[in-house]
């Protein structure tokens, strides 16, 4: 399981049929103690109605299948939560909703 920001998502009008109905995100992995990019950019069904830069946590490989909608289908990452705040060492790395922002 990793840490990723949403940064676009994928439209095809011709894929397999159980992918049919389902959101492609492009999401680039984050580190978790200081919310810099790590890695290359990967495309992720998403499980749970995540949204355009959102922070979010991805499993891949076989866990990718484990969630109800991606059970049993050819997928290779999933975004299986949005992430509220991240506290790491008593300081807060990150929070969703800061000071003033509409939920």
């Amino acid at each position: 399981m990793y840490a990723a920001k949403i940064i676009g998502s994928v439209v095809c009008t011709c894929k397999e049929q159980r992918l049919v109905g389902l959101k492609l995100l492009v999401v680039q992995p984050i580190s978790l103690l200081n919310l810099e990019n790590e890695g290359k950019p990967v495309v992720a069904v998403d499980a749970v109605g995540a949204g355009e830069t959102e922070i979010v946590l991805v499993v891949g490989g076989s866990s990718a299948r484990q969630t109800g909608i991606t059970g049993n289908m050819p997928v290779d990452a999933t975004i299986m939560a949005v992430v509220d705040h991240i506290d790491i060492g008593g300081r807060k790395v990150f929070e969703k909703y800061a000071a003033g922002d509409a939920e």
